[in-house]
């Protein structure tokens, strides 16, 4: 496991998608200023947020929690640019490529996730040390 969540190819990737969603979101309509395009940066900040904080609480448990969280904020992101897609909020820009990156951090995120399972089951199933 790396030592620092700056080490992490989804922590990495996500901000990448973090600013390719800030640029993507740039000329939406004015009225979406407190809308769609906020809740959009906010899910997409949380992705990489998430994963930050929980590599921080020092417990294997505790940052798979926190990966679950970015999971949903992934999920909540690719939800939203359907529905840019579907009010035209588009306007010639392809919001194909952070589609396609939202789904990779996805499969990034479900592997960190068992992998994470997998450590807190195998802590659990070891013997205490004795003094």
């Amino acid at each position: 496991m790396p030592k620092s969540f700056r080490d992490l190819e989804v922590w990495n990737k996500s901000i990448d998608l973090t600013t390719l969603v800030y640029n993507f979101t740039a000329t939406f309509p004015k009225q979406e200023i407190y809308g769609l395009s906020s809740q959009m940066r906010r899910a997409a900040v949380s992705i990489a947020s998430n994963i930050a904080e929980g590599s921080a609480r020092g417990t294997r448990s505790d940052f798979r929690q926190f990966v679950k969280q970015a999971q949903g904020s992934n999920a909540e992101l690719q939800t939203q640019i359907l529905i840019a897609k579907r009010l035209g909020y588009a306007d010639g820009r392809n919001p194909d490529e952070i589609e396609t990156i939202c789904t990779q951090i996805g499969g990034m995120l479900a592997g960190l996730s068992n992998y994470l399972a997998r450590e807190v089951k195998a802590n659990r199933s070891r013997p205490p040390l004795n003094n």
